[in-house]
């Protein structure tokens, strides 16, 4: 590439500064800090390139935020401006990419380990993962981590992918959902290529799959997968695992797969206390390049008590009020933006009333409910339980399935569908719930 006149470079320079100011303005949700270490090199037909520091900021740009960047170029400008994104020599490593569309997971910048906030509910899992990216293949292999959705373990898994990658980027890392190795096993057996298929997978150094819960009930699948993981851990290569359960909570996920998941260090990740939660959004706020009074973190993290996901929502809204008012960062924006949100500790009063409503009707105990029992007579309860929570409060899946027992959102979801096809299918039935969700509208009622 030739080096552009010192007129071409400032008239770059000059498009990509208000290119910055047009996506803080309409796009702010997306402005992170590491943006004002990219470089613009030259603006020349029609194309705007600018540099990034490493291959991750460059794939990340390209695959998420392209869009954006051209259309703030070509308001500043006039014209139909397209923004690439390139690197430099010395750049560092990526994602081993395949060129085709399975390749779907593409690292954050964000998902480092200096991001992280760590705390009594994760402590175990993030000093895993740093020992993993130390020492690939022979720290904790496999490493399984577990934990409701939203609390950091896309977060810990890319952090260590980009670890690795720093110390060696020459590694060769596979990252991907736990669907698209489904998908793609389906499609191979379809076209008759598994010998494509299993080179992939077994020609790796580092194996990452995100949900693998997802395998449950997959058979032909699970013996794939079995077979890829023996390959992998034989060959000393490390192997990392995430889901929503620990192995042995899975459903109908083969015994050997269970004995091969524990077999490593299995590591829980839980909600984040208040301390946590004020250091996490803290963090996240500097993130964004926004500074937040004081006041203001502690009501979001008193407020919004689920999850990581739920608390960068929250830290979204105030951005978009604040933008409606003058960029202030006050308590009154704050407490205009989170209105709607009402925190899980309030929202335990409904699901407790639906749980008495429920064993009004069907006589059962409610530690019947919260126990392993699958019996008929306390499994359908429970399921109507979780039906009504779903509907008549702000429970995630996961949080209805811990206040039953600690289960998986699958089975959330499996309780919902039943008790949803019963509603239609039997008149009778449908009846007793008409009449369990009207005793909680008159309770609600007495109580206002």
């Amino acid at each position: 590439m030739a080096t552009p006149s010192f007129d071409a470079a400032a008239h770059a320079q000059a498009v990509w500064k208000e290119t910055l100011e047009y996506i803080s303005r309409l796009h702010s949700p997306w402005v992170r800090q590491w943006f004002g270490d990219l470089y613009p090199i030259e603006l020349s037909a029609g194309v705007l390139t600018v540099r990034a520091e490493t291959t991750i900021q460059q794939q990340y740009l390209e695959g998420k935020c392209r869009e954006i960047f051209n259309e703030g170029a070509q308001a500043v400008t006039g014209k139909l401006v397209t923004v690439s994104f390139v690197t430099g020599a010395n750049a560092g490593g990526g994602l081993a990419r395949f060129g085709d569309s399975y390749d779907d997971v593409i690292l954050s910048p964000d998902y480092v380990f200096d991001n992280f906030v760590t705390g009594p509910c994760n402590r175990l899992a993030a000093a895993a993962c740093v020992a993993v990216a130390e020492r690939p293949g022979k720290a904790y292999n496999p490493l399984f981590i577990h934990g409701g959705c939203g609390l950091g373990k896309t977060h810990l898994l890319q952090a260590t992918c980009q670890d690795i990658l720093r110390r060696n980027p020459d590694c060769r890392i596979l990252y991907l959902s736990c669907d698209t190795f489904i998908n793609h096993f389906i499609d191979c057996v379809q076209k008759g290529d598994m010998q494509e298929f299993r080179f992939r997978y077994r020609h790796v150094d580092v194996l990452v799959i995100d949900d693998i819960h997802f395998l449950t009930r997959r058979d032909r699948t699970q013996e794939e997968f079995f077979h890829t993981f023996n390959t992998l851990f034989q060959g000393s290569k490390q192997i990392i695992l995430s889901s929503d359960a620990p192995p042995n909570e899975i459903p109908a996920l083969e015994d050997r797969l269970v004995s091969r998941f524990n077999s490593g260090l299995v590591a829980r990740v839980d909600k984040p206390c208040f301390e946590t939660r004020i250091a996490i959004v803290s963090k996240k706020a500097r993130l964004r390049g926004i500074t937040l009074p004081e006041e203001v973190i502690t009501y979001i993290a008193r407020r919004v008590e689920s999850n990581t996901r739920e608390l960068e929502g929250a830290i979204t809204k105030i951005q978009g009020y604040a933008m409606l008012n003058g960029g202030r960062y006050d308590l009154d924006v704050a407490k205009a933006a989170l209105g709607d949100i009402v925190p899980p500790s309030e929202r335990m009063m409904n699901i407790q009333q639906i749980i008495d409503a429920v064993i009004r009707v069907y006589n059962v105990r409610v530690s019947d409910l919260h126990s392993k029992r699958r019996h008929k007579s306390i499994a359908l309860p429970r399921q109507i339980c979780m039906y009504v929570a779903r509907n008549k409060t702000r429970f995630s899946l996961e949080e209805i399935g811990n206040f039953f027992g600690g289960r998986d959102h699958t089975t959330v979801m499996h309780a919902i569908r039943t008790v949803a096809a019963a509603r239609q299918a039997d008149e009778q039935f449908a009846g007793i719930l008409e009449r369990i969700e009207g005793s909680l509208v008159t309770a609600q009622a007495q109580s206002a």
